[in-house]
């Protein structure tokens, strides 16, 4: 292939990709490649002179798409020049003193304030347009409502959320094609989103980077100075450390063996010059500002052999793909396993049994396949679901093509149900994360309640699990044996029957003697009489126990079980009395076992108070907490732990 023809076909791998990332917030291919590609159509069009006008090199983003207001931005938002060579770095700086900072993996966005209050948020967009996203940026949970400054304005920064967010969150997304791949991903799409509601659920932050401009004040000239002045307005800023030739290699030094435990994402560094006046005599390019620069991480990548692809059915019904290979140490740690996210990739890199590949962390932190040596390209697709065994899909949405599960009672897309069967109030089996249970019942292990039980036949496969050993498996196995010894309403409310939370599955086994058997075979009719309980809850647990899969799947766990019927002496002893617990406490190990203890005995305990609560405990009767303050407005008591148990426990 010519090099013209080359450009031409660069151009279009590179326009899509980018399309799918920053349009579409999916992924089609790896940082490394695209980074790879580029610097090749950088090279070629430097050799031959030929620039197409849609080149990814001549342009600063993408066209936005969404359904969002559009704005130009007062002053264009220019890429950054790039390099992964510190010495490079260094040379760049020269003489000049500069800020070195973190360059956030996450979404830019402009906002300005006027009379102190946000009035307007755009995204970066193309970097010449963006999409007003003001309500949404509201949400943030850590802009500033309002701020002391009171003219006009305008910061930029980066929108982003923490990796423990991300993996607290994308497991929550029902729709299998809204999965995202990385917390940049994930924030696109949830800064972009046209229900602000959605983007307060997601813990996106913003961080400030620049002060563009601040009407009618006496603005300093050096980004120093404008940090802090940020920083006094009450904005969070990214952390940045003023640089010289002589102490820049040290400071990069610092940020890189920081990043291994930042939460943050982040994909390098910028470096900018101090001096703003100077900055000005610079100047820029056609796409780039020549007063900063980009440093990205150079990679360490080594050679391995990829041994499986281990398909891992998800609850959203996407069956992901991960790379099993040969053990390498990246970064200073062994790394056995990398997400290839979807099929799409696995075509892009040409994915078969036994290639050679190269592999690499991601901003140093996520392990991914930079590239394909071999490209056998002969890998099966599996036609069957790991977990349910039932026929898989192949989708297209975008571009992207995914591997599904479109089983409806597929066990994988039952995880939320398991894990609230080994939730402490309810089978309390400790070692069981979500995570834990995913790979479980992705792996075929666990279809039902009772199978937990049986783990122990899998001991040598769950021991060399990633993040499994012999320790770990004990653990596991510890827990599941500690938890068959259990009470009725534990085991109710592990069911999941829609509308029988932990305090009514409590009601029922009272009212029925701690007898399970009654709660399953009792009438719509004598339930709904129970206080508490009525019509709607009555109808949920009448049709969970007469569905035929539910009787199977309780028959097998009450099979496992040892159920233990609490001692009934004065279970009545506080029937009638709602209380309220805040604080923390002495005598108990938390507030939700003085709950149970006071459920048990026939109280009620509420989460706030009212004109029906008998009294608040609260081991600090004279702090000014909201609870306190209602209930001396209301006149309910405020009492101590010890003279709650003295009052009521001990009569």
């Amino acid at each position: 292939m010519d090099k013209i023809a080359r450009i031409r076909e660069l151009v279009g791998i590179l326009n899509d990709a980018s399309r799918a990332y920053y349009a579409e917030d999916a992924e089609i291919m790896s940082n490394f490649e695209y980074d790879r590609l580029y610097d090749e159509l950088l090279t070629l069009e430097k050799e031959t002179g030929m620039v197409l006008a849609n080149s990814p090199t001549q342009s600063v983003g993408y066209e936005a798409v969404r359904s969002l207001p559009k704005e130009r931005h007062e002053s264009p938002m220019l890429s950054l020049d790039k390099t992964k060579d510190r010495e490079a770095l260094r040379d760049w700086l020269g003489n000049e003193t500069a800020l070195l900072s973190w360059k956030l993996d996450g979404l830019t966005v402009v906002l300005t304030y006027e009379d102190g209050k946000l009035a307007k948020a755009v995204t970066r967009g193309n970097g010449e347009i963006g999409e007003v996203i003001t309500a949404n940026a509201r949400t943030f949970i850590n802009l500033p409502a309002s701020i002391p400054f009171k003219g006009k304005m305008i910061l930029r920064g980066e929108a982003v959320i923490g990796y423990s967010d991300f993996n607290r969150i994308n497991d929550s997304l029902a729709d299998a094609q809204s999965r995202y791949k990385n917390p940049r991903n994930l924030c696109s799409g949830s800064v972009r989103q046209l229900d602000s509601k959605v983007t307060a659920q997601r813990s996106v932050r913003f961080y400030a980077f620049s002060l563009v401009s601040a009407q009618d004040s006496h603005i300093a000239h050096t980004r120093t100075a404008r940090m802090e002045f940020l920083k006094e307005c009450g904005f969070e800023t990214v952390e940045f450390h003023k640089v010289t030739k002589d102490t820049i290699l040290s400071v990069i030094e610092d940020f890189a063996k920081a990043i291994g435990n930042y939460d943050i994402p982040s994909d390098g560094l910028v470096l900018s010059y101090d001096d703003l006046d100077y900055s000005a005599t610079l100047g820029r390019t056609a796409k780039f500002p020549r007063d900063s620069i980009a440093f990205k991480w150079a990679d360490e990548i080594q050679e391995t052999k990829l041994l499986d692809i281990e398909w891992s059915p998800s609850r959203t019904g996407l069956i992901n793909p991960v790379a099993i290979f040969e053990p390498v140490e990246l970064e200073g740690t062994t790394v056995t396993r990398a997400s290839v996210h979807n099929l799409s990739m696995i075509e892009s890199l040409g994915l078969g049994i036994g290639d050679t590949i190269t592999v690499y962390k991601a901003n140093m932190i996520i392990p991914q396949i930079a590239e394909n040596l071999t490209r056998s390209n002969d890998l099966t697709i599996p036609d069957k679901c790991p977990a349910c065994g039932g026929a898989t899909k192949i989708m297209s949405e975008n571009g992207t093509r995914t591997l599904t599960c479109p089983n409806k009672d597929c066990s994988a897309k039952k995880i939320k149900s398991f894990s609230l069967f080994v939730s402490r109030d309810a089978m309390n089996i400790d070692g069981l994360s979500e995570a834990t249970l995913e790979k479980l019942i992705g792996r075929g292990m666990i279809h039902e309640y009772s199978d937990i039980y049986g783990l122990a036949r899998f001991k040598d496969e769950i021991c060399s699990m990633e993040g499994f050993g012999q320790k770990s498996y004990d653990n596991l196995i510890a827990g599941i044996e500690k938890s068959r010894n259990t009470s009725p309403a534990r085991v109710i409310y592990s069911l999941g029957i829609p509308n029988v939370g932990l305090s009514n599955a409590k009601v029922l086994c009272r009212y029925f003697d701690q007898d399970i058997d009654a709660v399953r075979n009792a009438g719509i009719d004598t339930l709904s009489a129970i206080e508490g309980i009525g019509d709607v809850i009555a109808g949920s647990i009448v049709s969970f126990f007469k569905d035929p899969y539910n009787i199977k799947v309780v028959d097998d766990l009450l099979s496992c079980l040892h159920i233990e019927k609490p001692e009934s002496a004065g279970s009545a002893k506080l029937a009638g009395k709602t209380f309220v617990i805040t604080g923390s406490l002495n005598n108990y190990s938390s507030r939700n076992e003085l709950k149970e203890e006071i459920e048990n005995l026939g109280g009620k305990v509420a989460g706030s108070v009212s004109a029906n609560t008998t009294c608040l405990i609260n081991n600090d009767p004279a702090s000014s907490s909201s609870k306190n303050k209602k209930a001396r407005e209301l006149g309910v008591p405020v009492i101590s732990e010890d003279e709650f148990i003295t009052a009521y426990m001990e009569q």
